[in-house]
């Protein structure tokens, strides 16, 4: 099992879920963080700390997709190790739905 970022992150970022992560296998993306499903060690203590429940564990029904663009994109964006403030809008863009028809970018972020 890992744990994997959904669509809920897009245009939010909150990167709370980062600061306590001990193997610090989150990957920074323009919108959005991904988790490195090889690198997560299961402890599960990321998912608690999002605010918008963007983390879920892939053994949940229906994550497949996102599993894969979690592997996909945490070779492609430089990792995060560090709290960063979110997106300006993240908190009226949290409870939107269809985010990443609309606004998924496979650009990276800054990282650290």
């Amino acid at each position: 099992m890992t744990y994997v970022v959904n669509d809920k992150c897009i245009k939010c970022k909150y990167t709370d879920c980062v600061e306590v992560c001990p193997v610090d296998c989150f990957y920074e993306g323009e919108n959005m963080l991904v988790i490195h499903p090889d690198e997560c060690i299961d402890c599960g203590v990321c998912e608690p700390e999002w605010p918008v429940d963007a983390i879920k564990p892939d053994t949940e029904p229906g994550l497949e997709k996102w599993l894969e663009l979690n592997r996909e994109y945490s070779y492609k964006w430089p990792n995060l190790t560090a709290k960063k403030a979110a997106m300006p809008d993240a908190d009226t863009m949290k409870d939107e739905a269809g985010k990443f028809e609309k606004y998924f970018s496979p650009n990276p972020g800054e990282g650290d």
